[in-house]
């Protein structure tokens, strides 16, 4: 674009910030939970009840929806030791609804160092006792071991274990640009999600 004038050249270059959507995030505490989503990432914060809390430490917990995988990722400020730094990493059912989206545990739970150079697959007794007490059908069950694999496969499964498309990445890289702002709490409020 040699003839055109510097100011229109740079209009070029400049690349498009993503839209920030304030939402609403109703905690399986019932907590209304301020949060912001770009895309297909919702973050948000959720005070720890006090019978959680830790002296000490932090008493807001920021939590991470991936609505195109159906993950739920939390960094819980009250792990302590040698889970201190750990994520915890929920597979929930994302249900839109006229108040905004449902979100439903789906019984199968990760806990995933930084790193990410191991994890612990949690709850299967959960799910299986879920199952076989009719509180889901066989169709779902089979949905939630088979998104249990695909998150493995696309978030932590290593390089030694054979190619993986795409690359091993963990924490997603969506979360970046959610886990850097300052906490929700006192900022306006926007559209509903909430979670049960």
């Amino acid at each position: 674009m040699p003839d055109e004038p510097r100011s229109r050249q740079q209009s070029h270059e400049v690349t498009a910030t993503p839209l920030l959507e304030n939402v609403w995030v109703f905690h399986r505490t019932g907590q209304r939970c301020p949060g912001r989503r770009i895309g297909e990432v919702v973050a948000y914060d959720a005070q720890l009840l006090p019978e959680y809390q830790v002296a000490g430490r932090p008493t807001i917990d920021r939590s991470f929806l991936l609505l195109d995988q159906g993950i739920q990722l939390t960094r819980p400020v009250v792990f302590e030791g040698p889970v201190e730094g750990w994520w915890y990493v929920d597979l929930v059912e994302i249900e839109p609804t006229e108040a905004g989206l449902v979100v439903h545990d789906l019984y199968v739970d990760f806990l995933v160092p930084p790193g990410a150079d191991r994890y612990h697959v949690l709850d299967l007794d959960e799910l299986a006792g879920a199952l076989s007490q009719g509180r889901i059908t066989a169709a779902q069950c089979a949905t939630v071991l088979g998104r249990t694999q695909d998150f493995i496969d696309r978030h932590l499964r290593a390089n030694e274990e054979g190619s993986v498309d795409p690359p091993h990445r963990f924490p997603p890289a969506g979360i970046a640009a959610l886990e850097s702002l300052p906490c929700f709490f006192g900022q306006p409020p926007g559209t509903g999600v909430l979670q049960n």
